[in-house]
C-alpha cells in the first residue's frame, strides 16, 4: 500500500542535496509530501529532485540576511501552506581548542544554529495557520563530549535546547518540536570538513568500532525518524531529543 501519511502537506528539508537531507526529501515525499529541498549546491540538490516528481528544490545559502524568509516565501508561494519545518542543514568542523579560530567558530554557529533559529521564526505564521510541526536534526554529540570538535558538539546542544524550548512556548499554538539525534552517519560531512580521505575512513572504522550494534547509520535509518516525528498521527509528542545511533550514547 503507498504511504499517504503526509498526503498533500507541505514540508520544507534543508541540506536536501545529500545524506540525511536528501533521504529526508525522498521519505516525505514517498508520504504523499509536497516537499520543497533546500541547499547551497543546484546540482545535487537536481539529483534529489530527480528521484521523486514530489520535491522541489531550491538553492540558497541558508546564512544569507534574506535566506530564511526567501525559503519560507517559496514553499508558501508554490503550494499555499506550510506544515513541516525539517532543520538538517548543517557543517561539521573539526577544531581542538589550541586551533579555535572566530571566523570558523561564527561560521560553524550562523548554519548550525541561527539558519535554524530564522528560518522557524519566518516559518510560525504558517505553523501556526495548520498546527504544524518543527523537526531538527541535531546529534548524538549534542549531549555527550566530542573531543576536538567541542564547537561542533556545543552547536548541536544548542539545538536541542531550542528544541525542548520551542517545544514549550509554541505548545498553545499547536505546534510541536522535536529533535532526531543521530550517531555516526554515512554522509559526506566529513569529507566537507576538510579531512583527507584517508583520515576519513579510519575515523568511520573507529566510530563504527565503538558502535554497540557494530555499524555506522544509513540516511534511510535516520530520515524514517524524521517522518515519524512530522506524522500527524504523533500528536502527543513535543519536546523530545530522539538518538538514533545504534546504541553510542549507552557507552
Amino acid at each position: 500500500m503507498p504511504d499517504s501519511r503526509l498526503h498533500d502537506r507541505v514540508v520544507i528539508v534543508t541540506g536536501a542535496g545529500s545524506g540525511i537531507g536528501r533521504a529526508a526529501a525522498l521519505a516525505f515525499a514517498r508520504a504523499g509530501a509536497h516537499v520543497l529541498g533546500v541547499g547551497r549546491r543546484p546540482d545535487a540538490l537536481q539529483q534529489t529532485a530527480d528521484q521523486h516528481p514530489g520535491i522541489a528544490v531550491l538553492a540558497a545559502d541558508l546564512t544569507a540576511a534574506d535566506a530564511p524568509q526567501a525559503v519560507i516565501d517559496a514553499a508558501a508561494g508554490r503550494w499555499g501552506r506550510l506544515d513541516v519545518l525539517v532543520n538538517n542543514a548543517g557543517v561539521t568542523a573539526v577544531m581542538p581548542l589550541a586551533d579555535t579560530d572566530a571566523t570558523r567558530v561564527n561560521d560553524l554557529l550562523a548554519l548550525n544554529v541561527t539558519a535554524p533559529s530564522l528560518l522557524a521564526q519566518a516559518a510560525l505564521p504558517y505553523l501556526r495557520a495548520h498546527r504544524g510541526t518543527i523537526v531538527n536534526v541535531s546529534s548524538t554529540y549534542g549531549h555527550r563530549p566530542l573531543p576536538g570538535a567541542a564547537h561542533y558538539a556545543a552547536s548541536k546542544a544548542a539545538i536541542e535546547q531550542l528544541t525542548r524550548s520551542w517545544a514549550l512556548e509554541l505548545a498553545a499554538d499547536g505546534i510541536r518540536v522535536n529533535a532526531v539525534a543521530p550517531g555516526p552517519t554515512a554522509s559526506e560531512a566529513l569529507t566537507a570538513a576538510g579531512l583527507s580521505e584517508a583520515v576519513v575512513q579510519q575515523i568511520e572504522q573507529d566510530e563504527a568500532a565503538r558502535i554497540p550494534l557494530g555499524r555506522r547509520g544509513t540516511p534511510e535509518e535516520v530520515a524514517a525518524w524524521l517522518v515519524h516525528l512530522a506524522d500527524p498521527a504523533a500528536t502527543w509528542i513535543t519536546g523530545q531529543i530522539l538518538t538514533v545511533d545504534g546504541g553510542l550514547e549507552l557507552t
